[in-house]
């Protein structure tokens, strides 16, 4: 299987190659969609600076188990109805914080939209966990 792709690529390195750079292109697009991603220390520095609000879309449930200090509860799910509530945050970044990461891009880009100014954790709650940094009840 192995030298079958090998070969094909040497017998066919103008299209091979033109796939790995329309490959590359869309994986730092769809990275980029998501809006910026920032580390536990960036969040911190933003919301001391008071630049930044935290939005967890994460579950009502789960929010409640712990959460970042000052972060404003907006589940996933009803973000785009719940949006007006951010209206008074215009003038800060609202980093978007889920679980592990996997809807903040989405609802970051839902944000974007709606003329915010978004950013992400990186690896969510559970690398903010991982940084050993405090969650309140």
């Amino acid at each position: 299987m192995l030298a079958h792709l090998i070969e094909f690529v040497s017998n066919h390195y103008v299209l091979s190659g033109l796939f790995a750079v329309l490959l590359a292109l869309l994986i730092v697009t769809e990275l980029n969609k998501g809006g910026k991603s920032l580390s536990s220390r960036e969040l911190t520095a933003l919301v001391n600076s008071d630049g930044g609000l935290v939005v967890d879309v994460r579950s009502s449930k789960d929010f409640a188990s712990g959460h970042i200090v000052d972060a404003l509860s907006i589940p996933y799910d009803k973000l785009v109805a719940r949006m007006s509530e951010l209206d008074k945050h215009k003038a800060k970044t609202l980093i978007v914080v889920d679980a592990m990461g996997q809807h903040a891009g989405t609802a970051c880009r839902e944000l974007k939209k709606a003329g915010f100014n978004a950013a992400k954790l990186g690896g969510g709650i559970g690398s903010w966990r991982a940084d050993n940094l405090p969650l309140v009840k």
